[in-house]
Formats: structure tokens, sequence, C-alpha cells
């Protein structure tokens, strides 16, 4: 009986010391873009909760100056929703510059991005 323990004892450290080394060599791998709090603003904006226009703006200028202080690049979609805010409150030419700003970070969305631009030139928001 006293060796069946033992062999009990010693596959369970076994098992113990296999889990760590297995749970050590883990490591998480970090995301590629920063987007600081933008999933909570973009909630808030469609489900037409009472945000302000202006501390839309706010939060999306702060996220993406701590993305640059991180030294990281704003997530896809910042940059392009920030400038269709600005053009909704009324500062068309602030807001093409962001839209211009994601279409050169981010080419892939150059399609969506020019019209988008079309139609903030042509006064639609």
């Amino acid at each position: 009986m006293a060796t069946t323990v033992r062999l009990v004892l010693m596959q369970l450290k076994i098992l113990v010391l296999l889990s760590l080394a297995a749970l050590s060599g883990c490591q998480s791998t970090q995301p590629l873009y920063d987007y600081g709090a933008y999933q909570d603003g973009l909630y808030s904006h469609f489900k037409n909760e009472d945000v302000s226009l202006q501390r839309e703006i706010e939060a999306l200028e702060k996220t993406l100056a701590k993305s640059a202080a991180k030294n990281k690049p704003a997530g896809p979609g910042l940059n392009a929703h920030l400038g269709y805010l600005y053009i909704e409150s009324g500062q068309r030419d602030t807001g093409m510059r962001y839209l211009q700003q994601e279409k050169a970070l981010y080419p892939e969305s150059a399609r969506f991005i020019d019209f988008l631009l079309k139609n903030a030139k042509a006064g639609k928001s």
C-alpha cells in the first residue's frame, strides 16, 4: 500500500511539473494595433446614447494620442471614423484629412475611403 501511495504521489508530482512547464512556456501574442476605448465609443455612437459628437471626437483623439505615445499603430478604421465624426460635426476639412490619413495607413481601404471622400466633397455625410 505504501508503494501505491508513493507511485500516485510521484505521478502527481510529474503531472504538476509538466503542467507548470507547459503553462510557463505559453506567451500571449501582443495585438498588432491599439484600439484603446474605441469599441466602447463605437457602441455608444450606434446605440444612440447621449454622447455628443464633440465628446466622441475627443475620445478618439485621445485614443490616437495614446497609440502614438505607445509607438503602436492605431487600428484600422480609427482615423476613418474620426474623419466621419468631424464631417458630421461640420468640420469637413479636418474630417477629410483624417480620411486621407486612413487611406495612407491602410491602402486596402482606398476604395471605401474614396467613396467617403467623394460623398464628403459632394456635401453628404
